[in-house]
């Protein structure tokens, strides 16, 4: 089973093969697309927030500001 990290580096190598490159191409009679970019976005930012949650071990910063 692939970690955390190397899934984050194949959906970003997914997504920067897309933005370099042709999203559909065709081989013979078939046409293949890439994925969605917009999923693979979302997907990336799942992964980065697991990731800081396993390695922070929480997902969100608290501010708190000085009472008077």
């Amino acid at each position: 089973m692939e970690t955390l990290q190397e899934q984050l580096a194949r959906v970003q190598a997914k997504i920067a093969a897309i933005e370099t490159g042709a999203q559909e191409y065709g081989i013979g009679s078939k046409n293949v697309v890439h994925a969605n970019l917009k999923t693979l976005y979302e997907r990336e930012a799942a992964l980065k927030q697991q990731i800081s949650y396993e390695s922070l071990g929480t997902t969100r910063a608290y501010a708190r500001w000085p009472t008077r």
